[in-house]
């Protein structure tokens, strides 16, 4: 077996990349610290076509050279708008007919392997700070919740290991 190497692999231009239909989901960062998470992100979303990120509060925004760090030009291709409020975002999203969940830990989150997602809808994820995750009043207004199963002794996950799988998990359910 050997390697591929990058020229061999099929890869979408950046022009292809813009007129490529997206994954209907949209990530909304609430509060991200990290650039190098924020980056990640970036370049998670890239893979699978995600339609938009929201990076909210202090979230970073791109141009910065921690962020390109792990986005690789990530941001470049994929959609994205600071707003200074989570909350908001997710009002706006719900009103315009979006499905938003919080990638949380709750009384009643739904377990991530036994999500279905609505077919033919726009869904959001809301995933929260590397240290307090998603904010209560944005779980609230969210009103539904998305766990990943873990099995060890951690409470969580690394938010941009978070984002991997349920972007993952979304792709699988919807486009495969």
């Amino acid at each position: 077996m050997r390697k591929l190497k990058n020229e061999e692999l099929i890869r979408k231009s950046v022009e292809e990349f813009n007129a490529a239909e997206k994954l209907p989901l949209t990530l909304i960062l609430d509060n991200i610290r990290s650039l190098h998470n924020i980056g990640s992100v970036f370049r998670s979303s890239d893979a699978f076509l995600v339609k938009k990120i929201y990076l909210c509060g202090i979230t970073a925004c791109p141009p910065h050279k921690d962020i390109h760090k792990t986005a690789l030009g990530a941001t470049e291709n994929v959609s994205w708008e600071h707003a200074e409020s989570a909350l908001e975002v997710v009002k706006k999203l719900q009103r315009e007919g979006t499905s938003v969940w919080a990638i949380e830990q709750t009384e009643t989150s739904i377990a991530l392997d036994q999500f279905q997602p609505t077919k033919n809808q726009d869904h959001a994820f809301v995933l929260g700070n590397e240290v307090r995750g998603v904010s209560q009043e944005v779980v609230s207004s969210c009103g539904q919740a998305l766990e990943i199963p873990q099995f060890g002794t951690k409470h969580s996950l690394n938010i941009s290991v978070a984002t991997g799988i349920v972007i993952w998990d979304f792709f699988t359910k919807t486009k495969l």
